[in-house]
């Protein structure tokens, strides 16, 4: 029961973050955050919000920077609409997720190429 409140939240806290970065924030540092994740601890207290940058991957030590400065109001946005009995602590991460998938699927790319089935085929 725990685990499918927890759920529901992670949810409803990604996708009020998303659209208060989309609408809201004026900062030109997060125009082009888009929020992959949330996953909260059991307790609700903590968030760890995963992000991807929109275009140059570079620019996401500047996206951080502005995450974080925008971390209060953002925290008291969601307290706003959400209405928890405890808003959670903010903690936004760059999500590396498709990033590893990508050198993932690369390297089983380069692998199946040189595999000597391939060469036995030809």
């Amino acid at each position: 029961m725990a685990d499918h409140r927890r759920e529901r939240v992670e949810h409803l806290l990604r996708a009020e973050l998303a659209s208060l970065l989309q609408r809201e924030a004026r900062d030109p540092r997060l125009a082009t955050v888009t929020v992959s994740a949330v996953r909260m601890t059991a307790d609700l207290r903590q968030a760890r919000v995963f992000y991807r940058v929109l275009g140059d991957p570079a620019d996401s030590a500047l996206v951080q920077k502005g995450l974080e400065h925008a971390t209060p109001f953002l925290r008291a946005r969601v307290a706003r609409s959400l209405a928890l009995r405890v808003t959670p602590t903010l903690r936004f991460e760059y999500d590396t997720t498709p990033d590893t998938a990508r050198r993932v699927d690369d390297l089983l790319r380069s692998a199946t190429r040189g595999s000597p089935e391939d060469e036995e085929e030809t």
